[in-house]
């Protein structure tokens, strides 16, 4: 028994979208919020300028620097996660573990801010790591796969009266009478 394509196509359709609806749904909102992480300073903090464009501080004063800022938590390095140098902004941004991001003068060792950033942990939401590798693996993964599927489904499915009306239309023949 031939399965009609058209029913096959709308089945899958609807179940992939339920299926894939609750990972989809977190992708999609923190897509959102990613897409606008530098115009919204909830998201990721705005980078400040400092007063020169070559560093001339220290890595000793940079990590005194950021041990002032008690948000921080930073006792030694091992409380740093990452620390990015921007000289055209005469920065540098010292992401901590506990996500506060202090952003130092790398000309005067001044902190220029404090701030929460939340950026990293969007990212890792919409990435599936956040959940773990399995999830990430076996959950987001193939919600990513069923998605490439509706996409193809859901253009099918669109394109399929277009598609029906053009079988239909009758052909004309050259060879037609005059009256």
């Amino acid at each position: 028994m031939l399965i009609n394509p058209r029913i096959l196509f709308r089945k899958a359709h609807r179940w992939g979208a339920v299926l894939i609806a609750a990972p989809f749904l977190v992708v999609l909102i923190t897509g959102i919020l990613l897409q606008v992480k530098k115009q919204v300073p909830w998201v990721q903090p705005t980078t400040n300028k400092g007063k020169s464009k070559a560093p001339t501080i220290s890595l000793e004063a940079l990590l005194t620097a950021v041990r002032s800022v008690p948000e921080a938590q930073v006792t030694g390095w091992e409380d740093i996660d990452r620390v990015d140098l921007r000289p055209k902004d005469g920065i540098i941004k010292v992401t901590c573990k506990n996500r506060y991001e202090v952003q130092v003068d790398f000309q005067t060792a001044q902190v220029i801010q404090v701030a929460y950033r939340r950026s990293d942990l969007i990212e890792s939401l919409h990435d599936g790591s956040w959940f773990g590798d399995p999830v990430k693996l076996y959950v987001f993964l193939p919600a990513a796969l069923v998605v490439l599927g509706l996409w193809f489904t859901g253009i099918y499915l669109f394109l399929l009266p277009y598609i029906v009306k053009w079988r239909r239309k009758p052909i004309h023949s050259s060879n037609s009478r005059t009256a």
